[in-house]
């Protein structure tokens, strides 16, 4: 009697186990699934929605003036921007390589990589001061028209994003295990996705 008590009670223990695992393993929604941490893929998520909705205002805002955003796309410097999709698209690309590096246990060699990988940013918000700079000499501010208003402000929260994303780069080096290094990798991933975003709406698209 005793035996089949205590085999009843292990039963329900496991039992418990089980139903707090799977409890544990909905609390993300599935997220949890995906590379780093889940908490990460909620912020990526949300940042996505923000970025969506700037590109839509945008869209929006150029249907109302399609001759006037014309004359001020013409303004911008295509190259500078197109470097910079190439910048951004090769950090994206070291960042894989320290994903891979960790999984092999390469410490130093991912910490390599998401040195090239934070250079290229650095490279990328450079150009990009270049490029304001170039317009704030021709007179062009935050001011001069919907399309400019909208350019800063878009291409701004863009650049703060590389910082934050640096930052990150950063603090994940300093501690290279798994969860770490794919969190920041999949940040920078979102960074290089919405600049893809970015550049044809705003550079190219009429």
């Amino acid at each position: 009697m005793a035996q089949h008590d205590s085999s009843t009670a292990n039963e329900s223990d496991q039992h418990s186990v089980s139903v707090t695992s799977s409890a544990g393993a909905d609390a993300w929604g599935g997220l949890e699934a995906l590379p780093g941490h889940p908490l990460m893929w909620v912020l990526i998520l949300s940042e996505l929605v923000v970025f969506g909705a700037f590109l839509l205002t945008f869209s929006a805002a150029r249907i109302g003036d399609p001759s006037g955003f014309a004359a001020d796309q013409l303004r911008l410097d295509r190259v500078m921007g197109g470097l910079n999709t190439v910048v951004l698209l090769t950090s994206g690309l070291f960042a894989v390589f320290a994903v891979h590096a960790i999984r092999q246990n390469a410490v130093l060699r991912c910490r390599g990589w998401m040195a090239a990988t934070a250079i290229l940013g650095i490279a990328f918000l450079i150009i990009k001061l270049l490029e304001y700079s170039s317009k704030i000499d021709a007179g062009i501010g935050l001011e001069s028209s919907t399309f400019f208003t909208l350019y800063y402000l878009i291409t701004g929260f863009h650049a703060l994003h590389v910082v934050m994303g640096l930052g990150l780069l950063g603090i994940v080096s300093i501690w290279p295990n798994l969860t770490n290094i794919e969190t920041g990798a999949a940040f920078w991933h979102m960074i290089d996705m919405v600049w893809v975003l970015v550049f044809p709406v705003i550079y190219l698209l009429r």
